[in-house]
């Protein structure tokens, strides 16, 4: 068998599709795990909606996912001459013939067929046109298009790894435009020449292109190519199992990538969307990704985009970092805020790297973290409502305010000093520690979840601890909070 090879083949159309990026990672997945190559190809040859930010979005998004492609880039506006000349074979061989219907002509005729009630499609004019009236019409100066001569009888049949045998009527089947009168090529052509022309041995796609396979069949038999194995994959489904689609939430992989979702939980995600591991496990390496990956598992239902399986896996993927590793992704996020500078300064990394493991464990996004870090670079504005119900607690102000006059005579502020300080205030008065840590808690960060106490109020520092529980006591007398 020669060496396996799979391509995606991306249009610079948009920005780059979590659909389509699953569907690179399978291709690059499979070639990985075959040891056989992964190529990329843009096609571009739809000159109106073809933009080159688009284009540049495709290719980072590839990398930062590490699907790493062999070989140049494929680009298919570089490639006319290749087309023209196979669009030309197949003119002398009498399989493609000029079209000179014109658009409004074809719409006339579109409108015909719906009003009898019959499927829109060509109705082969020009294919009954003699050689001579093509000739004429051509040195008139008249504009065409190139169209595949259909077989009108028979059918076409593909085995699909993933879907089994499926089979077409080629009387279903129109006679397609294989070259538009620009000279640009259809995708349908293009397709069919670069497959062929790059050796690639598997098209894997989604099932959305599964009805582009039997015209494409025929191209490859009507130019004498071998014919790749296909596997159309399920399409991305939202939670009311329709195609996903923006009203569902975020499509594009950028969007994901400023949401602060982490390559390596996202490619562990779209692996399993139509693809699941045999030993049942979720949490999967790239390199066991790779292992046991296997294209004739993939499952012909439609996948679930479940985003808050994916904000699950990312936390896990968070919580494995290291805090130095962590702290330098979130450099960008608290810069933004305006907090650090890009790159920090000595004391500001030093601050940062000391909270950091405080807002690990709670994050699931790189981007939650400035809500979690929020008050340790800001007084809290305001006091959420179980804090409020904490802070009015009769005798709490009295507590806080002899809590602040003790942190403040502390030589050594750190976690163990704090965490005696608080317990022996709470065992004088004849507490439980509960009764101190809470309202402590509410007044110095203006929340009642978070990190542990302790650890936190060391982090902060005396100044700022002490600044706080004495202001919450003022809010309490007065009555603002």
């Amino acid at each position: 068998m020669s060496e396996i090879c799979v391509r995606i083949a991306p249009s610079p159309t948009g920005y780059l599709h979590v659909g389509t990026a699953r569907t690179a990672l399978f291709n690059w997945l499979f070639a990985r795990k075959n040891k056989g190559k992964f190529l990329l190809r843009i096609e571009d040859t739809d000159r109106e909606r073809s933009k080159p930010e688009f284009e540049r979005d495709i290719i980072e998004g590839l990398k930062w996912l590490g699907l790493d492609w062999d070989g140049n880039i494929v680009y298919q506006s570089q490639r006319l001459d290749l087309y023209h000349r196979e669009a030309q074979r197949l003119v002398e061989m009498g399989k493609a013939y000029p079209c000179f219907c014109t658009q409004e002509e074809l719409e006339q005729r579109k409108r015909e067929m719906l009003a009898k009630g019959a499927a829109p499609k060509y109705d082969r004019k020009c294919r009954r046109l003699s050689i001579e009236e093509r000739e004429r019409l051509i040195k008139e100066g008249r504009p065409y298009v190139l169209r595949f001569a259909m077989p009108l009888e028979g059918e076409v049949v593909f085995n699909d790894i993933v879907r089994g045998k499926i089979r077409f009527a080629n009387r279903e089947l129109d006679d397609f435009v294989i070259l538009k009168s620009d000279g640009f090529p259809t995708y349908n052509f293009a397709c069919v020449v670069d497959d062929h022309d790059m050796g690639i041995t598997h098209v894997i796609r989604g099932e959305d292109h599964i009805s582009n396979t039997p015209r494409q069949l025929h191209l490859y038999m009507a130019l004498g190519y071998d014919l790749p194995q296909f596997a159309h994959l399920p399409l991305l489904l939202g939670s009311d199992r329709s195609k996903l689609s923006k009203r569902h939430g975020a499509v594009s992989l950028n969007e994901y990538r400023k949401m602060g979702i982490l390559p390596e939980a996202m490619v562990n995600f779209l692996a399993l969307l139509g693809w699941y591991p045999r030993d049942q496990q979720e949490i999967k390496s790239r390199e066991q990704l790779i292992a046991e990956f296997e294209l004739s598992d993939v499952k012909p239902s439609g996948a679930i985009f479940d985003l808050e399986k994916l904000l699950w896996m990312n936390g896990h993927y968070i919580r494995q970092k290291q805090p130095e590793e962590l702290a330098k992704m979130l450099v960008p996020c608290f810069a933004q805020k305006g907090w650090v500078h890009d790159p920090p300064t000595e004391e500001e990394w030093h601050y940062l790297l000391q909270l950091t493991p405080l807002i690990q464990e709670r994050m699931r996004t790189l981007s939650e973290s400035t809500d979690l870090a929020d008050f340790f670079y800001r007084e809290p504005e305001s006091y959420d409502e179980k804090a409020q119900s904490r802070l009015m607690r009769e005798g709490v102000a009295d507590c806080l305010l002899e809590l602040s006059n003790r942190l403040e005579t502390l030589e050594e502020f750190t976690v163990e000093q704090v965490e005696k300080t608080v317990r022996q205030l709470a065992a004088e008065k004849g507490l439980k520690a509960s009764e101190i840590i809470h309202p402590t808690r509410a007044a110095i960060t203006g929340r009642m979840e978070g990190p542990s106490l302790f650890h936190l109020m060391a982090v902060l520092g005396k100044e700022r601890c002490v600044g706080r529980l004495k202001r919450a006591v003022q809010f309490i007398k007065i009555g603002r909070l």
